[in-house]
């Protein structure tokens, strides 16, 4: 896994996805307690982008240069080598 002593521009960009996944997360967790329209489609919306922020952090973990365009639409799906619990 990177370090942020090694890698700290990749390391940056790590903590990046990482940060923004628990912001979005958090207001998605506040909407769904404060807003009683809040709906099944805001919930794929929204947990998607939170996914998409993980699934990064993921792909990110061993990086040591920036993902390309290519690199960037596959690392935003569900990682094939991590197993959900």
């Amino acid at each position: 896994m990177i370090n942020k002593q090694e890698n700290p521009v990749e390391w940056v960009a790590f903590m990046y996805e990482l940060e923004d996944a628990q912001e979005h997360l958090s207001r998605l967790i506040s909407d769904l307690e404060s807003d009683p329209d809040y709906d099944a489609e805001s919930l794929r919306i929204d947990l998607g982008h939170v996914f998409a922020h993980l699934n990064r952090a993921w792909h990110r973990r061993e990086l040591t240069k920036d993902l390309t365009d290519e690199q960037w639409k596959s690392a935003s799906q569900f990682p094939s080598d991590l197993e959900p619990l």
